[in-house]
């Protein structure tokens, strides 16, 4: 199963585990930054465990798309850009899409309290955040995925579960490197994404995840946060052709 974004170690994880967990966790946060080098000896004295531990633990990572495995020269955490977020963000809408419609149509009252209460938690910290109040951004963005996994939640399929954590972490990892968070668009699209829960409206909550979701990507290209941390391309070569496939 994958690990959240959170970092949080369980009774029981091996060391491996425990170390795969915190550097998973910190590159997706953004406490390692994209582009960093990964020295073994390093990362030894941060996370307490042994070269051979970190190296498996980085190759796991390098599996994901997270590290990049640079042969002799070690690993690196890997580099964003614009063009990489919008492919992220379309595969997550394509899971998410499809698993709004199955829950919707066999989600029960249990499911339902449970993304009424993954929302209200949501929107206590997005009411900080705009009131200006100090908030964790590793416990926004937790509450923001229990709200997202809850709406799917009912979709009777673990693999697009577990499939969907994945990505998300993915598509977190530009948020958190961006900084971003749009303000009262995005704590209006939550609410309006309950209400069509509630209503069972799988439509209306299809087209509110693709406003949210392709909103927050056009956010970014729009503020240019993302092009401290993109990699260099070759004079003269042409960016990346921008993929948007599902919308």
């Amino acid at each position: 199963m994958t690990a959240g974004p959170t970092g949080d170690t369980r009774l029981g994880d091996t060391p491996g585990e425990a170390a795969y967990r915190r550097l998973r966790a910190d590159v997706i946060t953004g406490r390692l930054a994209p582009g960093r080098k990964l020295g073994l000896e390093g990362l030894r004295q941060i996370y307490g465990a042994g070269v051979s531990t970190l190296r498996e633990a980085l190759t796991r990572l390098a599996s994901e798309g997270l590290v990049v495995a640079e042969g002799q020269r070690g690993f690196s955490v890997a580099p964003v850009s614009p063009e990489d977020f919008a492919e992220v963000a379309d595969l997550r809408l394509l899971l998410e899409r499809q698993g709004v419609r199955e829950s919707f149509a066999a989600g029960d009252l249990d499911w339902e309290g449970r993304v009424v209460g993954a929302h209200h938690k949501l929107a206590v910290l997005e009411r900080r955040l705009l009131a200006g109040i100090a908030t964790d951004p590793v416990l926004w963005k937790r509450h923001d995925l229990e709200f997202h996994h809850a709406l799917i939640g009912a979709c009777g399929s673990a693999v697009l579960l577990e499939t969907y954590t994945a990505a998300y972490d993915r598509y977190l990892r530009y948020q958190m490197v961006a900084v971003v968070f749009r303000g009262e668009v995005a704590a209006e699209q939550h609410a309006a994404l309950l209400a069509a829960a509630l209503a069972r409206d799988a439509d209306r909550a299809c087209a509110l995840l693709e406003a949210h979701v392709l909103g927050c990507v056009e956010h970014v290209a729009r503020t240019g946060a993302l092009l401290p941390f993109a990699p260099r391309r070759a004079p003269g070569a042409a960016p990346a052709a921008r993929r948007m496939a599902v919308r």
